[in-house]
Order: structure tokens, then sequence, then C-alpha cells
């Protein structure tokens, strides 16, 4: 579903994809991993044409997304990504949020797209608070929202970058709950985290990136417990065992959860 052939691209001097080869199936759940300035996000942005590369290809189901002929907007639209940075609307409730881009990119009617929007909430955990402004939601709530936005427009492909970067490790547990639901659904999902105990139980594979390349690709498990190469040995040391309580505490909960 997802091909990366000898893909590299540059911001300026600075080489941030570095040929870069990797398939993805359908149904398949990948985990990206790897250090700050990786290259991690960027990848995931190639894949719904936000990033571009310079050298080598990047198709999504069997459409090259350099070829002229690739309608961008309509894969796209199959193609759901959770940011960061969520970009809710702040002066609409969570339901108008999520109602939104099915009624001005899936030209659906009022009717369908909140019927649609009430479900994707509910399938997050978030059906009482459909009436609920941004600024009313705690953190994981806005990132439930966010998910249930891109769940809104049917896509066949979930893009989500660090989904509990931002989150105190008590809210941890429902993004990770939301996503592993999706992932049981056969869902086609690429995730930018750190949380390795939580991709152990939800991914089929684990992506370590370092420097813009992919240095280790193998199962989870594997890659945590066994990895072959020495720098994934040594970032594995690291997020595993922490470098403050902060840390510590979001490991467990991910391992509460699973």
């Amino acid at each position: 579903m997802i091909t990366f052939r000898n893909a590299s691209k540059w911001f300026g001097a600075h080489r941030v994809l570095n040929r870069i080869d990797l398939e993805i199936a359908t149904g398949e759940v990948v985990v990206i991993c790897g250090p700050s300035g990786a290259g991690k996000t960027t990848l995931l942005r190639t894949i719904n044409g936000l990033e571009s590369v310079q050298e080598g290809e990047v198709s999504v189901n069997g459409m090259s997304l350099a070829d002229s002929k690739t309608n961008l907007a309509a894969l796209r639209a199959d193609i759901g990504m959770v940011f960061q940075h969520l970009n809710l609307y702040p002066h609409l409730t969570a339901l108008e949020n999520v109602m939104l881009a099915p009624r001005k990119v899936r030209k659906l009617g009022k009717n369908e797209a909140r019927a649609r929007a009430i479900q994707c909430l509910t399938d997050v955990g978030l059906e009482q608070k459909c009436n609920v402004y941004p600024s009313q939601l705690s953190g994981g709530e806005q990132q439930r929202v966010a998910i249930a936005r891109a769940l809104a427009m049917t896509p066949k492909i979930m893009l989500l970058d660090e989904p509990t970067s931002a989150l105190d490790p008590e809210l941890v547990k429902d993004v990770l709950d939301a996503v592993m639901t999706l992932a049981r659904a056969g869902m086609t999902m690429v995730i930018v985290t750190h949380q390795m105990m939580f991709a152990q139980h939800v991914a089929n594979r684990a992506v370590f990136m370092d420097e813009g390349q992919i240095v280790e690709v193998a199962p989870p498990v594997e890659l945590v417990a066994n990895p072959k190469q020495e720098r994934t040995r040594k970032f594995m040391g690291q997020i595993l065992y922490g470098t403050s309580p902060e840390q510590d505490a979001v490991h467990k909960e991910a391992g509460r959860l699973v």
C-alpha cells in the first residue's frame, strides 16, 4: 500500500531522509521510532504529499506522489493524519470539529455528517463530549477528538505523529486505547512514537531511524529485546529505562494498558 524506493530529501544542505527503502502492506501497523531529528515526522509527511522527496519515489496504492497525473487532493482524502499540534478549531465544539471535513471535502449532508461524527466520537469514548469546546477538554480528550476527526473521513490509512508526546502520564491510557482499537479493526497505520511497550502489542513492525536513515527494522518485541545494531541498543536503553521520573511514568502507563 505504501512504498518508499531509495527516497531522499533535503532541507537546504541538510539531508533529512537518506535513501529510504520501506514497504507497508494493507492492514499493517508500523511504528517509527528514533531520536529527535531522525527524520520520523518528515517520513510521515511524505506519505500524504505534505513533503516531497528530491530523489527516489514514494507511492501510495500504486500511485507515485511525484506523478503529475496523481490527484493529491483525492489521495489525501483517504489518508487521515493526526499531528503533534492538533489544530482543533477553538470556536467549534468537538462534534462540529469532527463534522467539518466530511461536509467540506466529502460533501456529506448535515445530518449524515452529524451521524458519522457522533459515531466516530463514540468510537474513541467521547460520546458525552459532543457539545464541549476544545478549551474545556483535557489534553487526552483533545487528542481523541483529533483521531475522531481523521476517522470521520473514512480513511484507508492513518498517520499519527507522537500521539501521546504532550500528555501527562495519566492521560496516556485513553489515547493508546483508541489507537489500539483502530489497529485491531485492521486499519493501515503508521505511528511515530517512543511508547515501545505499547508498540510491542499493537504493531507488526518497528522501524528505528537515525540521521535520516533506517537503521533497523524488526518486529517490535525483537527490536526492543534483541536489537542487532549498536545504535538501536543505545536508543532502546535510553527510552526503556528513562531519563526522568516523568518518562518512567509514561512507560509504566503504557505497560498497564497492555
